[in-house]
């Protein structure tokens, strides 16, 4: 283990190994419980410390009181390894506690939303890190990053869908008896075509395709090449395969989108067939968990992010996407986010810890 960690203000906390091998950095009291959050994607890893709070629809605190917020890299074990990974959640955490003024032994509970959980195996090769950090009391959790994205809109409730549309898609699904889906999220070169990535490869390719005569003209041509800055239609391809990132290309959306609205039947379609997409994941998740009922027609949350999802267009992804939802599942609704995913881990965590709890009174 590490020994020191920074404060986002450059100067150094060192703490120091405690009882149960836990570490003290000499502030606050364990007497103090507090709750970690973390919400880990593959540019950043973001901690929140928040009170241990008691969970109930009547008294969560609105707004939730944040103690610390501190932010590290990547912490995607199949991005950077796991050293660097561990490494990383281990200095985002210690940051956090240092800043809220609280002691490693102080934390009552962590829940870790963090991209690249995709089976119990990574969950439990997670776990074994953190229980390597905290005492023997702590309660760890740690699931993929869409649970934290999940919790930021339901307030720390497990319960319904949320979809997450931005550079890349997925939509993940939870039931109140503890089963869960997932559908898409296997990236591009797997048939993510609701992503950001999806909606601009496919404009490229429209462009392309009107240039040599296989498909119809198309103002996607004379939108993007403004954009990128080219003559031609024959530089995209030098442009696409010098970086070929999916951000890079994800960033083209904004235009298959003014293409839309300006009336191109090419842009509109790619738009039309990306929503199909990604009503199509939802409905399959909702359908296997039976969230809206046997007949369709019960309630059930449907969180929404991500940026192509984002309403500041007249051609509004997101609301077409419920549309096509309430043709199968009129009881879905959609929720837009109302906290950072890692202050719905935090929620998570206290929601979990409760529910523990009620659960040995019990017994």
């Amino acid at each position: 283990m590490k020994n020191n960690s920074w404060h986002g203000n450059g100067e150094v906390c060192s703490p120091e190994r405690g009882k149960e091998g836990a570490l003290e950095n000499g502030h606050g009291s364990d007497s103090d419980g507090v709750v970690l959050g973390l919400d880990g994607g593959t540019t950043s890893t973001v901690c929140v410390c928040i009170p241990l709070l008691s969970f109930s629809d009547h008294n969560l605190a609105n707004p939730v009181p944040i103690l610390a917020r501190a932010v590290a890299g990547c912490s995607n074990h199949n991005s950077v390894g796991e050293n660097s990974s561990k490494d990383t959640l281990e200095q985002v955490m210690a940051e956090a506690l240092c800043k809220s003024g609280s002691t490693w032994s102080s934390v009552r509970a962590v829940c870790l939303g963090v991209s690249g959980v995709n089976h119990p195996k990574d969950q439990e090769r997670i776990l074994n890190w953190l229980r390597d950090i905290f005492p023997s009391h702590v309660k760890l959790y740690v699931h993929n990053d869409a649970l934290a994205a999940l919790a930021s809109g339901t307030m720390g409730k497990l319960h319904g869908c949320v979809l997450i549309a931005g550079t890349g898609c997925i939509c993940y699904g939870f039931s109140k008896d503890g089963r869960e889906a997932r559908a898409a999220g296997a990236g591009p070169v797997l048939g993510d075509w609701g992503s950001g990535y999806g909606i601009a490869a496919q404009a490229l390719t429209a462009v392309v395709r009107a240039h040599d005569g296989r498909g119809p003209q198309t103002t996607l041509t004379r939108s993007i090449l403004k954009v990128l800055g080219l003559s031609s239609p024959e530089e995209l391809i030098g442009w696409t395969y010098a970086d070929p990132s999916w951000a890079r290309i994800a960033a083209l959306v904004p235009e298959v989108v003014s293409c839309a609205e300006a009336g191109d039947q090419i842009a509109n379609k790619i738009l039309v067939d990306a929503v199909q997409e990604l009503a199509l994941s939802v409905k399959a998740v909702v359908q296997r968990l039976c969230l809206c009922g046997e007949d369709g027609n019960s309630s059930c949350p449907i969180v929404m992010v991500g940026g192509v999802l984002e309403a500041n267009k007249s051609w509004d992804i997101g609301k077409e996407v419920i549309n096509c939802i309430h043709e199968r599942y009129p009881g879905a609704y959609p929720i837009r986010p109302m906290v950072e995913p890692a202050v719905g881990a935090a929620l998570l965590a206290c929601n979990f810890l409760m529910k523990e709890s009620e659960g040995h009174c019990n017994s």
